[in-house]
């Protein structure tokens, strides 16, 4: 008689993970989308966004014209511009921008439609400019800044055709053209707002656009010099507005009246010199107490920096406002296809330009024209814009992680 024994062997195993693991591990797993992000380009993006929210409250809390007595009037505001602008981030993260390529032509027409607006009875004036659109609750958007996304992704979409894949010497003069055309649209609604700031911006950024394609120097020479013979003109044959001419004024002679058209200039070299170091301490300025510069919490929101956190805390945000424009070039560098990398450059010229202005008007060293500072300046329509920026670079850095 055979006897047949069956012996089951039992292991000890780790217990089945909780559901805080299991996430932890889905998001840390190799090739998950939290390891394929550009996280110094996301923290210090975050980084400047926190501390734009404590400057800006520390810019409004006391000023009770504008806050209707309320100091967390402004504060509340901006952490919902801020909440917003995330979901925007995450929202192009996720979708990815090829198959938001499929949209540009349909984002490219809302952003001229809406510029359109502001040119109607809809459209409302702010500080001698008309582009704004007032919408429900007190809230105002401003089409100039998704019409940089717009110009962006749009000029991108001709300049890298006929394929993703394919690396040419650089587009003919047929499609320059049509991509000037693109970009002379919006920046001529823009002008006749008029908004100088917002124009030299679009500029900006067809110039990096067509460099980033490999458009032949000549082209880029000769929009250069156009750009430069067009501003004489403008300025010759008067188009521009009485106050932009005196910003201008007060730009080219800081002594110039400096208690009229000079003097944001003026108050603003005062509160970034009186921060020293260290600086007066966060909430603790004096100008900023005394509210002695104007819209000090939207175009001069950078005053706040130089007085309250000093030297060392406005170093600390051109730092971080570095790292930002070090990711974006990478990230150009390293794209997957000619469209990602022509649409994180023209995202990089826009940031560097506009944070040169913004920063230059603060210190004298630029004209006012009413830019805001990227990540820190108050008002929903920037913060939007430039997060959804974020979002096209980090969504190129992901595709090209998934390719390696």
């Amino acid at each position: 008689m055979v006897i047949c024994v069956t012996v089951r062997s039992y292991t000890l195993s780790a217990p089945p993970p909780t559901g805080e693991q299991s996430v932890w591990r889905l998001m840390t797993a190799r090739g998950s989308l939290a390891r394929r992000l550009d996280w110094p380009l996301t923290l210090s993006a975050v980084a400047l966004t926190t501390l734009g929210t404590l400057l800006v409250y520390s810019a409004t809390r006391n000023r009770t014209d504008l806050n209707n007595g309320e100091p967390e009037f402004f504060l509340m505001r901006q952490l919902l511009n801020v909440a917003i602008a995330l979901g925007l981030c995450a929202l192009v993260v996720w979708y990815g921008y090829l198959r938001l390529r499929a949209a540009v032509p349909m984002l490219y027409l809302l952003c001229v439609v809406l510029s359109l607006l502001v040119l109607t009875p809809l459209g409302s004036t702010v500080n001698g400019s008309r582009s704004w659109l007032q919408l429900p609750g007190g809230f105002a958007f401003q089409p100039s800044e998704l019409a940089k996304i717009g110009v962006i992704l749009a000029m991108a979409l001709l300049l890298a055709a006929p394929g993703d894949n394919e690396r040419r010497d650089g587009p003919d003069s047929r499609t320059v053209l049509q991509a000037l055309l693109v970009v002379a649209v919006p920046a001529a609604l823009v002008m006749l707002m008029p908004d100088v700031g917002q124009t030299m911006v679009l500029a900006v950024i067809a110039l990096g656009v067509l460099a980033a394609s490999g458009t032949g120097r000549a082209w880029i020479l000769g929009l250069v010099t156009l750009g430069v013979a067009g501003a004489v003109a403008v300025w010759q044959v008067g188009l521009l507005d009485e106050y932009q001419i005196n910003r201008f004024a007060a730009f080219a002679n800081p002594a110039l009246d400096p208690a009229g058209v000079g003097y944001n200039t003026n108050q603003a070299r005062i509160a970034i010199g009186s921060g020293g170091l260290f600086g007066q301490g966060l909430f603790h300025g004096s100008q900023t107490l005394g509210q002695f510069v104007p819209e000090q919490h939207t175009d001069f929101v950078f005053t706040v920096a130089g007085e309250e956190l000093g030297f060392l805390g406005a170093g600390l945000i051109i730092a971080l406002l570095g790292v930002v424009l070090w990711r974006g070039c990478r990230i150009a560098r390293e794209a997957p296809d000619p469209y990602g990398t022509i649409v994180a450059v023209g995202i990089v010229s826009w940031v560097a330009f506009q944070t040169f202005q913004n920063m230059g008007m603060a210190l004298g060293i630029m004209p006012v024209t009413g830019l805001p500072l990227p990540f820190l300046s108050y008002g929903g329509s920037s913060m939007f814009a430039i997060w959804i920026g974020v979002g096209l670079l980090l969504a190129i850095r992901v595709r090209s992680r998934t390719r390696m």
